[in-house]
């Protein structure tokens, strides 16, 4: 979480992660903290860039936005260059954005149809960019939000990164299916997260393609301490934001939001974040996803103490999982 610790930071613990047996990052690409307790919002393509020389995992957004804080053409050159820096390695996840990020140009911010409509298009646009490129011409585009003139990228992998797309909507995940490598889901209780696996299946089935070919990826957010009162402390402290039972995609300020965390119990943590003391209690809530037909599980713990997180998960939690 990069609204969470500061860049250098990060690199040393994704080194520990990798020692501790997790196979690859996943960076949020935000301008703001969600709220201020959280502290920082570095770049992602920065870091990414300087994670790949020190670790020797999978390198992916999740998720960023070609849509309003930047162009798609910029988005595209960013992960090509990334994927031919560090080959076979990094994935591109994308999404239709959130106001506490995107709003900082100072543009109109749409409804919910529109942003996912301007991501589509940003996507069309990111598939001619890389596979023009990789046949040396170039492409161009006129479409309803974004227009390119003819260009390439200049600087490509041998095989263009896969696209993955962050969503938590039946439409858009069927949508993604027909068009994208990828889904990427954010945490929810099972019963909610297999319909959208189920529509994205059927979009790839209906555009040709074969669901087991497309990658499935879920983030799962978790608080392990201890003792149950740190692991919920935390929660609250760190992570109120997954309490807020809300749509936060128009909220502009980590203040508003911190406000707002002032109301969050620890139940409102139930289907979200999963708080325990308990490693096994962990380890079969990952294992239900697996089981459900994840091809990778990213985990967030809300915890400060990273390191005593990842030794124990890394010690007493993956290597009990099972595909």
């Amino acid at each position: 979480m990069l609204e969470r610790f500061a860049p250098n930071e990060v690199l040393a613990l994704a080194q520990h992660a990798e020692r501790a047996g997790f196979t690859g990052v996943m960076a949020a690409d935000h301008f703001q903290p969600w709220t201020p307790q959280q502290g920082q919002a570095s770049f992602v393509w920065n870091v990414l860039s300087a994670l790949g020389q020190v670790t020797a995992g999978d390198l992916g957004t999740g998720v960023t936005a070609p849509t309003f804080r930047w162009h798609p053409a910029m988005v595209a050159q960013a992960s090509a260059t990334l994927a031919a820096m560090y080959p076979g390695r990094h994935w591109l996840g994308l999404g239709s954005g959130e106001a506490i990020n995107e709003h900082v140009v100072g543009r109109y911010w749409p409804e919910a149809p529109e942003r996912i409509d301007r991501m589509f298009e940003a996507v069309d646009i990111i598939r001619k960019l890389f596979a023009a490129s990789l046949a040396g011409r170039d492409t161009r585009h006129e479409g309803r939000y974004f227009k390119l003139e003819s260009t390439r990228l200049w600087t490509m992998p041998d095989a263009a990164p896969p696209i993955l797309i962050g969503t938590a909507g039946p439409i858009t995940a069927k949508r993604a299916g027909r068009t994208v490598d990828g889904i990427v889901i954010d945490g929810a209780p099972v019963e909610k997260v297999a319909p959208l696996l189920q529509r994205f299946a059927e979009g790839g089935r209906e555009a040709g393609r074969d669901p087991r070919s497309q990658t499935r990826i879920i983030r799962l957010h978790l608080s392990w301490a201890p003792t149950r009162e740190e692991a919920t402390g935390n929660a609250l402290r760190e992570w109120p934001n997954a309490g807020m039972r809300f749509p936060k995609s128009d909220i502009r300020s980590p203040f508003e939001l911190e406000q707002i965390a002032r109301t969050v119990r620890p139940e409102d943590f139930e289907g979200r974040v999963l708080i325990s003391e308990d490693p096994d209690v962990h380890r079969a809530h990952i294992q239900r996803y697996l089981d459900l037909g994840f091809d990778r599980v990213y985990l967030h713990d809300v915890s400060r103490e990273q390191a005593r997180f990842l030794e124990v998960f890394g010690r007493e939690v993956l290597p009990r999982l099972t595909r």
